[in-house]
């Protein structure tokens, strides 16, 4: 398992969920969004990186994140854990609520990186270009997270991550990580550290 004792973020706290951008924090300081399909170890990522193992819910149920979850890690540090996306347990009304909510997040100017989470055995998927063509289209970098790497082969793994670079091109990075075996974790904190400076 992650270690838990290494992070700068370790006393991160739950800050807000937010069900409207009237609800958001302070457009102060510097955010990073965590965003992703369901399922793909989002929480499990936020969990690892803060060092936290109980900082973001981690569920066996897909799309439990219904609004967006601020956390402060330190003052005027935040990262911000969106809904997953791809499955279908929302209410319509819900899914409805999120565009402009993500509208609206992408407008504040505290906001420096998204780190988008794509199982690795997946690959990305059309949800997954949709969301770094939206990020390019706000003038936010994407870091891609291709977690549970642990669950492949290290040649699978290989194959992926070349794949997931030439489609990527210049659109985002790109990283092999898995918060259950440390895989990429100091990288991914470098990432993290990087924007939230």
């Amino acid at each position: 398992m992650y270690t838990t004792d290494v992070s700068r973020f370790s006393q991160g706290r739950f800050l807000i969920s937010a069900a409207a951008p009237g609800q958001f924090p302070p457009d102060l300081g510097a955010e990073v969004a965590f965003v992703g399909r369901s399922n793909a170890g989002k929480s499990s990522a936020i969990n690892a990186l803060t060092g936290r193992r109980a900082l973001a819910r981690v569920s066996k149920t897909p799309g439990r994140t219904r609004l967006l979850n601020f956390f402060e890690l330190l003052p005027g540090r935040r990262i911000v854990d969106l809904p997953g996306y791809g499955y279908a347990t929302a209410s319509a009304a819900e899914r409805a609520s999120w565009p402009p909510m993500i509208a609206a997040l992408a407008r504040r100017g505290s906001l420096r990186g998204l780190f988008l989470i794509v199982d690795s055995r997946r690959g990305l998927l059309e949800g997954d270009t949709g969301l770094i063509a939206w990020a390019q289209d706000a003038g936010r970098p994407v870091h891609v997270l291709l977690t549970k790497c642990d669950k492949l082969k290290r040649a699978e793994l290989a194959s992926t991550l070349m794949a997931v670079r030439q489609s990527l091109a210049d659109s985002a990075t790109v990283q092999a990580f898995s918060a259950v075996a440390g895989t990429g974790l100091e990288e991914a904190r470098r990432q993290l550290d990087h924007w939230l400076k």
